[in-house]
């Protein structure tokens, strides 16, 4: 049984429930925010092995997340992928260079997301 536990930090409800029903059944253990201020807390209590983020949240944003996050050397190492539909607002490069491995653009393929989080979960390993 996979033993990795994932953050999930996603504002709309229907996703968050979807993304951790999908997890959960691949053996992950799931933990969730709905915001980049509960998810600084979260990460911060939880310790989590990998982080999935939405990008555009209420009170603190993916980008002002990650940069915190990053800013605490218990992250330097942390695997935390961008999921956001925001494309044109926030291009991938600077998405990168705001201190995430990678970007997932919505509407994203759960087998794409999938790979994704084994290899940076295999390269944190």
């Amino acid at each position: 049984m996979n033993r990795h536990r994932i953050l999930i930090v996603e504002d709309e409800r229907d996703l968050q429930s979807l993304l951790r029903l999908f997890f959960e059944r691949q053996g992950y253990t799931v933990y969730d925010a709905r915001d980049g201020q509960e998810a600084v807390e979260v990460a911060r209590r939880k310790l989590p092995d990998l982080i999935l983020m939405d990008i555009q949240m209420p009170r603190k944003t993916g980008i002002e997340a990650v940069q915190e996050l990053r800013a605490d050397p218990r992250f330097a190492n942390t695997p935390i992928l961008a999921i956001t539909a925001h494309a044109r607002n926030y291009l991938p490069p600077d998405i990168i260079r705001a201190g995430f491995d990678h970007v997932i653009l919505k509407p994203f393929d759960f087998q794409e997301m999938m790979d994704r989080v084994v290899d940076a979960l295999r390269y944190r390993d």
